[in-house]
Formats: structure tokens, sequence, C-alpha cells
């Protein structure tokens, strides 16, 4: 065997159920798309996300001198089938374990391994959705899949993968696109309820559920309020309209970090009831702690309002009192006007 095909097979051995090679050339047009993306104000309150950040992302080579290769790995996170009962929706990826950390240590022992397979030290870098490095790009160029309409990977195994990369000054053969598209499908666009996907392969995230739930940090305006159903943290519905997930068949199982800790939804009344230091307990090595405490609080009372039962009213009055932030006495105030609305 080859040494790429050892490095892709140590990569599956650990655990990745996708892998791929790309090389380390600037994505000149990811970066053209970004910055005309950021132009037309599309990050919200993302500032991180600016254009020198978007510069070093799409050049791998400035990221590590004399990077040779870009490993890039994927993993399934379909774990379990949502509960269709009531309570606050969470995106499958926040059910489990932070993945940053299941990631990266399955990385490093890739890393490790290049230098014994090599005979030498060999220089590595790994990403997982926290540095500078255009991953979903980086895997596309590596052949694990392509943009869908959603802007999601659509791979053989389904968008709900988990992406990260090394970066090495190792020698490895390069894999090629692959040359697919969405064709005339649009069922991710008809089922988004704020209107996010305002076209093909575009991203509104100031509109997007995910972001509104995770990354803003202020009050949700009064006209999306409504459309977030009862998610509380990201949201997975593009995703579960997509053809590319509508069977589970000869895919894989995510890892047992993705598996869930506090089932596939929220108590909603159990999120407004904590205080900081109950929601650092419940929430720690969970992605929904990005939320912090007022944010998923906010969220939950919003929730909460677009449930039709009546028996949350005294929950939603506590919160609308008496919360120590004004965001979530806000929101519990809205909800408290949506239920005692004669349309509901």
């Amino acid at each position: 065997m080859s040494l790429t095909s050892d490095v892709k097979e140590y990569a599956r051995t650990v655990g990745f159920h996708l892998v791929g090679i790309a090389s380390p050339e600037p994505f000149t047009q990811a970066e053209i798309d970004i910055t005309q993306w950021l132009g037309e104000g599309h990050q919200g309150e993302m500032g991180w996300l600016n254009q020198a950040r978007t510069r070093l992302a799409t050049r791998p080579a400035e990221l590590l001198p004399g990077a040779k290769s870009l490993i890039v790995v994927g993993v399934s996170y379909r774990t379990v089938e949502p509960d269709d009962g009531p309570g606050g929706r969470v995106a499958r990826y926040a059910w489990g374990a932070d993945y940053h950390a299941a990631m990266k240590a399955r990385l490093r022992s890739l890393g490790a391994y290049l230098s014994e397979q090599a005979g030498r030290p060999v220089k590595s870098r790994t990403f997982v959705d926290d540095g500078p490095l255009v991953e979903r790009d980086a895997a596309i160029r590596a052949g694990l899949g392509f943009r869908g309409k959603n802007t999601n990977l659509l791979t053989a195994i389904g968008s709900y993968v988990l992406l990260g990369a090394l970066l090495t000054d190792l020698d490895l053969d390069f894999d090629t696109a692959v040359p697919k598209d969405c064709g005339s499908c649009r069922l991710c666009f008809d089922a988004c309820p704020t209107d996010a996907l305002d076209e093909a392969y575009h991203l509104a995230a100031e509109r997007c559920i995910a972001y509104l739930t995770i990354e803003h940090r202020g009050p949700i305006d009064a006209d999306l309020r409504p459309k977030l159903g009862e998610w509380v943290f990201g949201c997975d519905i593009c995703q579960e309209v997509c053809p590319y997930n509508a069977s589970t068949r000869g895919r894989p199982h995510g890892w047992s970090e993705f598996e869930p800790r506090l089932g596939t939804r929220l108590d909603l009344q159990g999120v407004l009831e904590l205080d900081d230091e109950g929601f650092r307990q419940t929430f720690r090595g969970s992605p929904i702690k990005r939320a912090k405490r007022g944010g998923l609080a906010r969220n939950a009372a919003l929730a909460l309002g677009n449930r039709a039962d009546a028996d949350t009213r005294p929950i939603l009055e506590h919160a609308a009192t008496t919360d120590p932030e004004p965001l979530v006495r806000d929101a519990a105030g809205w909800a408290l006007a949506r239920k005692n609305s004669p349309t509901n």
C-alpha cells in the first residue's frame, strides 16, 4: 500500500467515516464568495467573521509554513432519531458531548501516525470548526462531497457530518472533487420557516434559526419569533427534508460521544428554572453551553410561547417578572402575550 492509502486506512481505524486528501493551494473562489457575503452583512453579530480571518482561512499554506497536504475527515453524528414529543428542539450535533475534543483527540493520533510512518517529526496543525480554515471547501476539494443548496456539505453518508482537517508538511496524493449538485430540488428552500435560504447556495445567516438561537445575543426580532417553533439550540430543518438524509440504510452510526446526554429535547420549564450555576452544571461539556444561560432561557420562553398548550403560563409569568436578565423577561412577556392573543 502507498503512504496515502496507509494514512486513509489509519484515519478510518480511529473512527473517521470519511477521509480525503486535498491540495493546500489557496481557495480563491471561497475567498471571493465569503468577501461578497460579508459585504452583504449576513454575518450578523459574528464579528469574528471578518476579512482578515477570511484571507487566512482560504490560504492553508499560511496556516502552516511548508504545508504540502491537507487531510480532511468527516464523521457521522447520526445516532438515534429525534423525539417527536413536546420540548425544546436541539440540533443533532449538540445532543451529546462537545465534538471538538472528540475529533481533535483522533486527529492528534493521526498526526502522530504520520510521523511514525514518515520516520521523522512531521509538522501538522489540526482544525475542527474553531480555527481559520474553510473546512467545507477543503472537504469538497478532497472529494468528500459537494455543496448543497442549503450550503451544507452533502456526502455519500448524508449531511449529518462533522468535519475536521489535518494540515501537514507530508507529501500525499490528492483526491478529486465530486462533480455533483442538487439539480432542481428545492425542498430545503420550501421548508425553511425564516426564509434564511434566500437563493441557491446562499444563506442569510441573520435569519437562520441556528444563528438566532446560538450566536445572536440580543432580543430576536418579533416577526421571527413565531417562526422559531420549539427550536432552542440550532436547527436541522434543511437537513431533515434533504433527500441525502432520507435513508439510514448502510449509514454509519455516530460515535458514542454523540449519543444524547439529556435526550433529544429539552425540558423548557426546567431550562427557565436554571440559574447560572445550574446552567453550567447541566450543560458542562455540551455544545449547548455556547448559548449561555440567558440565550437558552430566552429561546425556551419563546418556544413555550409557540406551544399551543395553556399550562405554561405560570412559569412564563414567573420568568417575565423575576428573571435576572431583561432578555429573558422580554421573551417571557412576549410568550404570555402570544398565549393571551385571541388567535391562540
